[in-house]
């Protein structure tokens, strides 16, 4: 009888504290993450000097130099894969990894990302989320200038710089199931590659490059939100976006 008397206090205690939080409840009350800051993630390019008109303004920036920050669309890969217009917008926000390589690329123009790279980062942060968009910091950000300009290109006129190994890009569109591969240098390919398998798995694949990304130094290796915000161009292979970092 003891007993059940103790197990009969406990159950209407736990019932009271329950129905007590319960009261507490605000109706429709939610949780909203706080984002602390923004990071804006493109680079600018001053066309003011060859405009002469609103409508050359529109068509240069449709075209958009290989300098300014872009987005390329699976549709460059193959006629009926997305167009720029047609990525769907729920894989435009995502979460950002980026992956510092800066000391290995500093000491080699051609370097590329390999999986032993993610590992690392994964060992150091967690496994990848699944559905993030993952950029590459190679510090070669620093080259490009507000006049368009990427100094990249060696004496006999070959152009050098870091990208993805094919490798790399296969885990992360296959194991973690990227949105988007993105990096600070003009291509996801290594510059002095003569083809661009990177490119072409990753747009065969439905994932998006995203080149020529500014300020990767302001963003934490992990935790942070990726907006995509590219210009919705019809039937647009390729074009300008602005990218943001919401940091929470």
């Amino acid at each position: 009888m003891p007993s059940m008397r103790i197990h009969t206090f406990v159950l209407g205690t736990a019932l009271a504290l329950a129905l007590f939080v319960f009261g507490q409840r605000k109706p429709n009350e939610t949780q909203v993450t706080a984002i602390r800051s923004v990071v804006d993630l493109t680079h600018s390019v001053d066309t003011r000097a060859t405009e002469d008109s609103p409508r050359n303004r529109i068509a240069k920036a449709a075209l958009v130099t290989p300098q300014g920050t872009r987005i390329e669309a699976p549709s460059r890969y193959a006629r009926g894969l997305w167009t720029v217009d047609q990525i769907p917008p729920e894989r435009l926000i995502a979460p950002l990894v980026v992956i510092d390589v800066r000391a290995k690329a500093a000491t080699n123009a051609d370097y590329e990302l390999s999986v032993s790279d993610v590992a690392r980062w994964e060992k150091a942060n967690g496994q990848i989320p699944l559905g993030s968009i993952v950029m590459i910091h190679t510090g070669w950000g620093s080259r490009w200038d507000s006049a368009g300009t990427y100094r990249n290109s060696d004496a006999q006129g070959v152009s050098h710089y870091p990208g993805y190994s094919a490798d790399a890009a296969k885990f992360l569109v296959n194991g973690r199931n990227v949105l988007g591969l993105g990096i600070d240098t003009l291509s996801v390919d290594r510059g002095s590659s003569r083809t661009t398998p990177v490119h072409d798995f990753a747009l065969a694949h439905s994932v998006y490059p995203l080149e020529n990304v500014a300020a990767l130094d302001q963003v934490p290796s992990s935790g942070a939100m990726a907006v995509v915000a590219p210009i919705k161009l019809d039937g647009g292979a390729a074009g300008p976006v602005r990218i943001f970092a919401l940091l929470q």
